[in-house]
């Protein structure tokens, strides 16, 4: 974590009380992070996928009404249990129905303190997953790896917003007209920065190192961040979402599309085209689902 000469980290914000808290949230996250290691285990099958997401009820009941919709069923009929709605979407597209979940779930969650309503994480979170996802395919890097990232980036920003709730003797919320971004907020209030609190939480949770290496300095603030692919796709992924205002107000300065930040991802300005269009359709496509 950074430090700040005449700031000290509160006691409400320490790892232990981040992780605490983190635990506490709806337990998708976790169960996103054991099902990216079932889907590269060549032994894992419908069942063992079925098993995992039964054991979190909510989780498993909003699964099986998204996987209802018309987005999924195509007039194939309804069905009733986790156990079909896997076997409806396969191992191809389970991710992204839990993603889809996921999302939702995260809709009911209003941060007061960045002021970051939670239709508006909803659609980040679906958005920049469904992007970093389509542009990891011509850059070459694992789309499971990259939806995943795209869709949990904001997860230390909700951590630090429900810490923040508890901590009667913060003096200021995020506020556009006092700091530029919710890094140079979370510096002088908290002595803390958001993308690295996301990154140890999903190392404490068990996702791979590309994650959170990338999670950790995707803002690209230093010459050597760009040396991390996924970090790269990321940002030029949440340049796209804030192009179509699903972006948040206190991050805007990092997504800046150029040249040097599509090279160091690795790929050309006529990948985008294809890009776009099949992000905009799937982003439909999962609101509607999730909406049904």
């Amino acid at each position: 974590m950074s430090a700040a000469a005449t700031v000290t980290t509160p006691p409400q914000f320490t790892r232990e009380n981040l992780l605490r808290i983190a635990r506490g949230l709806p337990a998708d996250v976790g169960v996103i992070a054991k099902l990216g290691t079932m889907l590269q285990d060549p032994n894992s099958d419908l069942d063992d996928l079925s098993a995992l997401l039964r054991r979190d009820v909510a989780l498993s009941t909003r699964i099986v009404r998204i996987s209802n919709s018309a987005s999924y069923s195509a007039g194939t009929g309804r069905v009733a249990s986790i156990d079909q709605a896997v076997s409806r979407v396969g191992f191809g597209e389970v991710l992204k129905l839990v993603g889809n979940a996921t999302a939702a779930r995260f809709t009911e969650l209003t941060l007061d303190v960045y002021g970051i309503p939670g239709k508006d994480l909803r659609n980040n979170m679906l958005y920049a997953a469904l992007a970093t996802e389509a542009l990891a395919r011509p850059a070459g890097i694992d789309p499971r790896i990259a939806y995943t990232a795209g869709l949990l980036r904001p997860l230390g920003i909700m951590v630090l917003d429900y810490a923040c709730r508890n901590y009667p003797e913060l003096k200021h919320r995020y506020a556009p007209n006092q700091w530029q971004t919710y890094a140079a907020w979370e510096g002088t209030t908290l002595c803390l920065d958001s993308c690295q609190v996301a990154a140890f939480i999903l190392e404490d949770l068990g996702f791979p190192e590309d994650i959170t290496s990338a999670i950790r300095v995707h803002y690209l603030t230093r010459p050597e961040d760009f040396n991390c692919r996924l970090a790269t796709l990321l940002n030029v992924a949440n340049g796209l979402a804030a192009r179509v205002s699903y972006s948040f107000q206190g991050e805007t300065q990092w997504w800046e599309l150029n040249q040097a930040k599509l090279d160091a991802a690795g790929i050309g300005l006529d990948d985008f085209e294809p890009a776009i269009m099949q992000i905009e359709e799937k982003f439909e496509a999962a609101l509607a689902a999730i909406a049904a």
